[in-house]
């Protein structure tokens, strides 16, 4: 048994060292780099703090570009809108108020009034225009010819001052105060539009096409501001990493352009180096040795040139090598 042991080590350490490609990323020799796609998610979440009343997707749902994705109680919200929607209402009827001056009724009145005097003026001139020829033949006194004066002047004057607040009452307020109400309906309207957007900000979106990747909350909880409810992962925006040999760095240039095949990709596709790591995904103890440079990798990462349906998170690729 005990001559059995070394044996048994040795048998591993050659299963082991012969095997060792299957780990190891591909050498430069190799006919392929590996490597596996990675997605890009976009995490989503609310502006403001609420509690969530609808969740509209699940995790693994494909959505479409401003389908609907949860919705916060925007109760408070609504109310506040609806009252400075009413602070609007009241600044333009006062605007207008101040615009059109006394109301018709009104000035139906003051005409009623200007007609009363006007008869009064009438009057007194009938009875001055009397006096007068009395007075001339000696019949009426002086006083009464005085008095009958004295009450067509005051009559006259009536209607001069009910003719003015006619024209008064047709005019509109002062320019300074038909200003101030415009402002007033400025500040209103600015108000309420300022509602309105916050009131938006309590119903979430979808900025674009993508599939439901994850779901961090459920109706009933409280999500605070910025804090993501859900992720969407964009498949437009995936990005193949693989490894090549320290040998091939050189090669590996931002907007080289690659081709990679997959499972179920068909041909495969092109896509283009985007960046490449500065360092090593391992590093040797001591130095770099003809023998263990020929185990240093570099991460590569490159983006697809057209969008491809079959490039799923995770999913294993190769690569061509490099031109």
């Amino acid at each position: 048994m005990k001559r059995l042991i070394p044996i048994l080590i040795i048998i591993v350490a050659g299963s082991l060292f012969w095997f060792r490609e299957r780990w190891l990323p591909a050498a430069a020799d190799h006919a392929a780099y590996l490597g596996y796609v990675e997605g890009e998610s976009l995490l989503i979440g609310p502006p403001v703090a609420g509690r969530i009343v609808t969740l509209s997707v699940a995790k693994g749902d494909r959505i479409a570009a401003g389908d609907l994705l949860f919705q916060l109680d925007d109760s408070a919200a609504r109310m506040d809108s609806a009252r400075l929607s009413a602070a609007v209402a009241t600044a333009r009827a006062l605007a207008e108020n101040l615009a059109s001056g006394k109301r018709a009724e009104e000035l139906d009145v003051i005409v009623r009034q200007e007609a009363e005097a006007q008869a009064n003026v009438t009057l007194a001139q009938v009875e001055f225009t009397r006096v007068s020829k009395l007075s001339r033949q000696g019949i009426a006194a002086e006083t009464q010819l005085d008095k009958a004066k004295a009450t067509l002047a005051v009559a006259e004057e009536r209607l001069k001052q009910i003719q003015a607040n006619a024209v008064i009452a047709r005019l509109p307020a002062r320019a300074a105060e038909i200003d101030a109400a415009q402002s007033r309906i400025t500040e209103a309207e600015a108000a309420l539009a300022t509602a309105n957007a916050k009131l938006a900000d309590f119903k979430s979106a979808a900025p674009v096409a993508g599939l439901v990747d994850d779901v961090f909350f459920d109706p009933g909880e409280v999500v605070g501001a910025g804090q993501p409810v859900l992720a969407l992962l964009q498949p437009d925006k995936a990005t193949l990493l693989f490894y090549i040999p320290e040998a091939e760095r050189a090669k590996a240039q931002a907007g080289v352009t690659i081709r990679y095949r997959c499972d179920g990709c068909g041909d495969g596709g092109t896509a283009t180096i985007t960046h490449v790591a500065a360092t090593p995904e391992y590093t040797p103890p001591v130095i770099y040795s003809a023998s263990a440079r020929a185990k240093l990798v570099f991460q590569v990462e490159a983006s697809p040139l057209a969008a491809d349906a079959h490039l799923q998170p995770g999913l294993p690729v190769e690569v061509e090598p490099l031109p």
